[in-house]
Protein backbone atom coordinates (compact mmCIF):
# COMPACT_ATOMS: atom_id res chain seq x y z
CA UNK A 1 0.00 0.00 0.00
CA UNK A 2 2.86 2.40 0.76
CA UNK A 3 4.33 1.79 -2.70
CA UNK A 4 1.03 2.80 -4.27
CA UNK A 5 0.88 5.91 -2.13
CA UNK A 6 4.49 6.85 -2.95
CA UNK A 7 3.97 6.51 -6.71
CA UNK A 8 0.67 8.36 -6.44
CA UNK A 9 2.52 11.30 -4.88
CA UNK A 10 5.27 11.13 -7.53
CA UNK A 11 2.75 11.37 -10.35
CA UNK A 12 0.74 14.07 -8.56
CA UNK A 13 3.94 16.14 -8.61
CA UNK A 14 4.38 15.39 -12.32
CA UNK A 15 0.76 16.33 -13.04
CA UNK A 16 0.99 19.56 -11.10
CA UNK A 17 4.21 20.54 -12.86
CA UNK A 18 2.17 20.63 -16.06
CA UNK A 19 -0.85 22.25 -14.45
CA UNK A 20 1.39 25.03 -13.13
CA UNK A 21 3.61 25.59 -16.15
CA UNK A 22 1.23 25.17 -19.10
CA UNK A 23 -0.88 28.24 -18.25
CA UNK A 24 2.35 30.21 -17.74
CA UNK A 25 3.35 29.23 -21.29
CA UNK A 26 -0.04 30.55 -22.42
CA UNK A 27 0.76 33.91 -20.82
CA UNK A 28 4.08 34.11 -22.68
CA UNK A 29 2.44 32.90 -25.88
CA UNK A 30 -0.32 35.52 -25.66
CA UNK A 31 2.27 38.26 -25.12
CA UNK A 32 4.65 37.11 -27.89
CA UNK A 33 4.75 39.25 -31.03
CA UNK A 34 7.12 37.31 -33.30
CA UNK A 35 5.63 34.48 -35.42
CA UNK A 36 8.66 32.27 -34.72
CA UNK A 37 7.94 32.50 -30.97
CA UNK A 38 4.30 31.54 -31.55
CA UNK A 39 5.43 28.40 -33.37
CA UNK A 40 7.91 27.52 -30.62
CA UNK A 41 5.24 27.98 -27.92
CA UNK A 42 2.86 25.71 -29.84
CA UNK A 43 5.45 22.92 -29.78
CA UNK A 44 6.24 23.46 -26.10
CA UNK A 45 2.55 23.52 -25.16
CA UNK A 46 1.76 20.35 -27.11
CA UNK A 47 4.69 18.45 -25.58
CA UNK A 48 4.01 19.65 -22.05
CA UNK A 49 0.33 18.70 -22.42
CA UNK A 50 1.41 15.15 -23.27
CA UNK A 51 3.52 14.90 -20.12
CA UNK A 52 0.67 16.45 -18.13
CA UNK A 53 -1.75 13.84 -19.51
CA UNK A 54 0.58 11.03 -18.44
CA UNK A 55 1.07 12.50 -14.96
CA UNK A 56 -2.66 13.10 -14.54
CA UNK A 57 -3.74 9.64 -15.66
CA UNK A 58 -1.16 7.93 -13.45
CA UNK A 59 -1.91 10.20 -10.46
CA UNK A 60 -5.64 9.52 -10.70
CA UNK A 61 -5.17 5.80 -11.39
CA UNK A 62 -2.75 5.30 -8.53
CA UNK A 63 -4.95 7.45 -6.29
CA UNK A 64 -7.91 5.19 -7.02
CA UNK A 65 -5.76 2.11 -6.40
CA UNK A 66 -4.54 3.58 -3.10
CA UNK A 67 -8.09 4.41 -2.10
CA UNK A 68 -9.19 0.86 -2.95
CA UNK A 69 -6.34 -0.59 -0.89
CA UNK A 70 -7.29 1.52 2.14
CA UNK A 71 -10.95 0.58 1.68
CA UNK A 72 -10.00 -3.11 1.45
CA UNK A 73 -8.56 -2.89 4.97
CA UNK A 74 -11.34 -0.71 6.37
CA UNK A 75 -14.51 0.05 4.42
CA UNK A 76 -15.24 3.02 6.72
CA UNK A 77 -12.39 4.82 4.93
CA UNK A 78 -14.76 5.55 2.04
CA UNK A 79 -17.25 7.32 4.34
CA UNK A 80 -14.87 10.04 5.55
CA UNK A 81 -15.95 13.57 4.68
CA UNK A 82 -12.43 14.83 3.95
CA UNK A 83 -12.06 12.09 1.32
CA UNK A 84 -15.30 13.17 -0.38
CA UNK A 85 -14.09 16.77 -0.41
CA UNK A 86 -10.72 15.68 -1.84
CA UNK A 87 -12.41 13.71 -4.60
CA UNK A 88 -14.55 16.75 -5.46
CA UNK A 89 -11.44 18.94 -5.68
CA UNK A 90 -9.66 16.35 -7.84
CA UNK A 91 -12.67 16.39 -10.18
CA UNK A 92 -12.25 20.17 -10.43
CA UNK A 93 -8.57 19.61 -11.27
CA UNK A 94 -9.56 17.19 -14.01
CA UNK A 95 -11.93 19.84 -15.39
CA UNK A 96 -9.09 22.39 -15.25
CA UNK A 97 -6.83 19.93 -17.06
CA UNK A 98 -9.44 19.46 -19.79
CA UNK A 99 -9.70 23.25 -20.15
CA UNK A 100 -5.93 23.38 -20.60
CA UNK A 101 -6.14 20.75 -23.35
CA UNK A 102 -8.83 22.78 -25.11
CA UNK A 103 -6.74 25.92 -24.79
CA UNK A 104 -3.67 24.19 -26.28
CA UNK A 105 -5.85 23.50 -29.30
CA UNK A 106 -6.98 27.12 -29.46
CA UNK A 107 -3.41 28.40 -29.32
CA UNK A 108 -2.39 25.83 -31.97
CA UNK A 109 -5.08 27.26 -34.29
CA UNK A 110 -4.14 30.85 -33.39
CA UNK A 111 -7.65 31.19 -31.98
CA UNK A 112 -6.90 32.32 -28.42
CA UNK A 113 -9.21 35.13 -27.31
CA UNK A 114 -8.06 35.44 -23.70
CA UNK A 115 -5.80 38.20 -22.44
CA UNK A 116 -2.50 37.55 -20.70
CA UNK A 117 -4.05 39.08 -17.57
CA UNK A 118 -6.92 36.56 -17.63
CA UNK A 119 -4.40 33.77 -18.17
CA UNK A 120 -2.33 34.95 -15.19
CA UNK A 121 -5.36 34.69 -12.91
CA UNK A 122 -6.35 31.34 -14.44
CA UNK A 123 -2.82 30.12 -13.67
CA UNK A 124 -3.46 30.42 -9.90
CA UNK A 125 -6.35 27.94 -9.77
CA UNK A 126 -4.29 24.74 -9.42
CA UNK A 127 -2.23 26.27 -6.60
CA UNK A 128 -5.39 26.98 -4.61
CA UNK A 129 -6.71 23.48 -5.26
CA UNK A 130 -3.38 21.94 -4.27
CA UNK A 131 -3.36 23.82 -0.96
CA UNK A 132 -6.90 22.69 -0.19
CA UNK A 133 -6.20 19.06 -1.12
CA UNK A 134 -2.99 18.84 0.92
CA UNK A 135 -4.71 20.39 3.94
CA UNK A 136 -7.58 17.91 3.65
CA UNK A 137 -5.26 14.90 3.34
CA UNK A 138 -2.94 15.92 6.16
CA UNK A 139 -5.45 17.37 8.64
CA UNK A 140 -8.45 15.11 7.85
CA UNK A 141 -10.78 17.68 9.43
CA UNK A 142 -13.93 15.52 9.30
Amino acid sequence: MLWLKAFHIIFVVTWFAGLFYLPRLFVYHAEAREPALHERFKIMERRLLGITHIGGVLAVGLGLATMAAFAWHNLAYLRQGWLHAKIALVLLLIGYHLMLARMVGQFARDANTRSSRWLRVFNEIPALLLIAIVLLVVLKPW
